[in-house]
């Protein structure tokens, strides 16, 4: 467990965070500068705060007339950029952050990272000669060798492309669920928050405002980020796949979803992500539509605003639901909280990056 009572001025910049994180990965989120980076280098050692407290497990890290080094730390850390030593091969590096431990703290194995992170077959490549993809692996795996304590990850994506990330995320999430470090990754893209938090810190303005479980903010994160679509986030859990039509179900509070087919086991626990664009409103069960999923609810409230559209809040069954309608089909469905609805959209509409497994403390 990291418990921290920081604060810290830079110039103008103020940074307070009264918090504590435990286990699984903890996303920091927010726009660039408002303090995530500050943080995660005050808790490395990297910076030393004005003023403050870091526990980690019991152990003092700073506090006043106290102040642990970097390297006693025993923290990982990975950076936007993988930051390879240039002039070593990947063995090297890998090597390299193990080399520093004595041999009797050193638990990881060089050949169950290299399997993991996919780089057994690129050991006597050197930085030069990798695609920026292979090189934020092996940056993962010469952080994981060092055998730490905690894992620091800085945006480590986002210098990738879209079809790059899309490679990186499901070692992260091997990491998270496999090695049992607590992780903290610093982030702004809702996308990767929604796949790989278990716990949310929010910043704006130097301030961490808010901790919690990420479906409780995600919705909002994601709006106000414009990285995803503005919509919905459902927790669900596998329960059935149908080859023939290459379908998956789901069972959530809300009701069942279908969605495209996913090679995730049945079981599985997962986020949904769905677009508010793509709901559909009705008072009445559609029928004969091609939208396979129908989850019906109550409307809890109406935002009005100031545009052509109304945001709409929906109760279905314990599971809040944002919609959108147009003011003509606010008047023409007398839609008003304590209103009965129905919400339908298309299995098209999760796609596969909507849909991200969940893992649970």
């Amino acid at each position: 467990m990291l418990e921290l009572a920081i604060h810290h001025r830079q110039g103008d910049f103020e940074l307070q965070a009264d918090l504590t994180l435990g286990e699984g990965l903890t996303a920091l989120f927010g726009a660039s500068g408002s303090g995530k980076t500050t943080l995660i280098n005050i808790i490395a050692g990297l910076i030393r705060p004005e003023d403050g407290r870091i526990l980690f497990n019991g152990e003092t890290w700073n506090e006043k007339g106290i102040f642990l080094p970097p390297h006693r730390r025993r923290i990982g850390y990975v950076f936007q950029e993988g930051r390879l030593f240039p002039h070593l091969t990947v063995l090297q590096n890998l090597r390299y952050g193990e080399g520093l431990l004595p041999r009797a703290e050193r638990r990881e194995d060089l050949d169950r990272i290299a399997a993991l992170l996919g780089i057994a077959d690129l050991l006597d490549r050197r930085p030069a000669h990798l695609s920026g993809g292979e090189k934020q692996r092996v940056a993962l795996g010469r952080a994981l060798m060092a055998s730490p304590k905690l894992l620091l990850m800085d945006e480590p994506l986002s210098a990738l492309d879209t079809a790059l990330k899309a490679q990186i995320l499901p070692y992260i999430e091997r990491i998270r669920d496999e090695f049992g470090v607590p992780i903290i990754y610093v982030s702004h893209s809702a996308e990767e928050v929604a796949r790989l938090a278990n716990a949310l810190v929010t910043f704006k303005g130097g301030r961490a405002s808010a901790v919690g479980r990420p479906n409780e903010a995600l919705a909002t994160v994601a709006q106000a980020s414009g990285d995803l679509p503005a919509g919905n986030f459902i927790e669900a859990e596998i329960t059935a796949h149908d080859e023939t039509d290459g379908l998956t179900e789901a069972s959530s509070t809300a009701g069942r979803l279908i969605l495209r087919r996913t090679p995730l086991p049945i079981g599985t626990r997962v986020r949904v992500f769905i677009p508010v664009s793509d709901i559909v409103v009705a008072t009445e069960p559609g029928e004969g539509l091609s939208a396979l999923n129908r989850l019906s609810g109550r409307v809890l409230a109406v935002d009005d605003g100031s545009g052509a559209s109304v945001t709409l809040t929906i109760d279905c069954h314990g599971q809040t639901i944002i919609a959108e309608v147009t003011r003509r089909s606010l008047r023409q469905l007398a839609l008003a909280p304590g209103k009965p609805v129905h919400l339908l959209f298309k299995t098209v509409s999760i796609a596969s990056e909507g849909l991200f497994r969940q893992v649970l403390p």
